[in-house]
């Protein structure tokens, strides 16, 4: 194994031990001057950022996740005094109980150790990320992708200086060559100094991580996510709902990407969100039902005939599908069979189809009348968040502060011995 992810490993093992005793207030100064510090910075921060989007190019579809500005940057400072705000888990004690045998029994929140964590593009998760593993008392190792290089280098550097400045590691949080990409399958075995691994991005990304891995993942699943329009729903309500979920932020993971539509509100429904979708040249892949429809109101170049593949895809951008059904049955059934498990939503005035809904439809967060651009740690008083988790072991949905953290058992007695 290379020398230098061997010392990397060791580096951020020995920062964990110093790092996961510190108490609350020490953290939350360090996130507080890192709030600063990206405040004074700014110019710098946003220079090296426009060298990645000038290199990826301005055009490429993603680059609305790779660009900051000052309001990005203004949303990141805020999330950090948040992330200070909220209550510290490590100490919390979940469950206590005395037993028969004399033993006083505890378990407590602890940090997990050193984090892994892989993700690609947006280099706001750089400090997203870092402040969430910080604050649950762990140490983490950062890889980024390289078109957000010379952004994470910059933004790497000012959380190790706010470290320094408060007596800590600079190794609590490292920075992996994003030029180096054996780096990576080295990270994902260096199972003596990492305790847990964390992918964010593509399912490529994730698929990659979870098949070559010997430390544990926690996988932070592809979105792709439907929204269900029954017969019963508001018409301009639902209307509005679906431009939210689908162009607010089109290249994120909880944004919309097959509208699922009742037959029998195709004629009433579709014209109306069609005036507000054709505003962002949204292309459109519907079926057949719904492509008769579309063909009287929607602008031809942006109307195609949907394939099979235009279901249970995450399109990352101005794209989505239609797909009409005969009633709440066939539109659970077809839900189930695409859903990836992150976000799936229902918009109806039907309080027995909406219960029914929340029972039936296996996915990390699930929604009643409410756009699933909902789905961030932020807007769950999270703080932020490291990602949306799809998988049921350990963490599910946003991963905040608490799934951040594992537990041990305490045990108290008075000298009791097992006989």
């Amino acid at each position: 194994m290379n020398k230098s992810i061997l010392q990397i490993g060791k580096q951020a093992q020995l920062a964990s031990r110093q790092f996961s005793q510190t108490s609350n207030i020490n953290k939350n100064a360090v996130l507080k001057t890192l709030a600063k510090l990206i405040q004074i910075k700014e110019a710098e921060i946003l220079k090296a950022n426009r060298q990645d989007v000038m290199r990826q190019g301005e055009r490429h579809p993603m680059t609305d996740r790779l660009m900051l500005n000052k309001e990005r940057l203004k949303e990141i400072r805020r999330s950090l005094l948040a992330v200070a705000q909220l209550p510290d888990p490590v100490g919390e004690v979940v469950e206590t109980s005395k037993e028969a045998n004399g033993l006083n029994i505890s378990r407590v929140r602890v940090p997990i150790g050193v984090l892994g964590v892989i993700y690609e593009s947006r280099p706001n998760v750089t400090v997203e990320i870092s402040s969430l593993a910080l604050k649950a008392g762990n140490v983490v190792i950062l890889k980024g992708g390289k078109e957000a290089n010379s952004t994470n280098q910059v933004l790497v550097n000012l959380i190790q200086g706010a470290l320094t400045k408060h007596g800590f590691s600079k190794f609590t949080v490292q920075l992996l060559d994003a030029s180096q990409r054996s780096l990576v399958i080295e990270l994902l075995r260096l199972n003596k100094y990492v305790d847990v691994l964390i992918p964010r991005g593509s399912r490529r990304l994730i698929d990659f991580v979870r098949d070559n891995a010997s430390v544990p993942v926690i996988e932070t699943g592809a979105g792709v996510c439907h929204t269900y329009v029954e017969k019963s729903a508001a018409i301009i309500k639902s209307a509005k709902i679906i431009e939210n979920a689908k162009t607010q932020r089109p290249t994120v993971c909880n944004a919309l990407d097959t509208l699922v539509l009742d037959q029998a509100i195709t004629q009433k429904f579709l014209p109306v969100v069609a005036q507000r979708l054709k505003k962002y040249k949204v292309i459109i892949r519907a079926d057949m039902l719904s492509h008769k429809v579309l063909e009287k109101c929607y602008p031809k170049d942006l109307l195609k005939k949907a394939i099979e593949k235009d279901f249970g895809k995450e399109f990352l951008g101005l794209e989505m599908s239609i797909k009409t059904v005969k009633n709440f049955t066939e539109a659970f059934e077809f839900i189930q069979n695409h859903t990836s498990g992150h976000s799936e939503a229902i918009l109806t005035k039907n309080k027995k189809i909406g219960e029914q809904f929340l029972k039936t439809i296996d996915a990390a967060a699930v929604y009643v009348n409410t756009s699933t651009r909902y789905t961030d740690g932020f807007q769950f008083g999270l703080g932020a968040e490291v990602g949306i988790s799809t998988q049921k072991l350990h963490a599910r949905g946003p991963i905040g502060l608490r799934e951040l953290t594992s537990v041990k058992w305490v045990v108290h007695s008075n000298w009791k011995i097992r006989i």
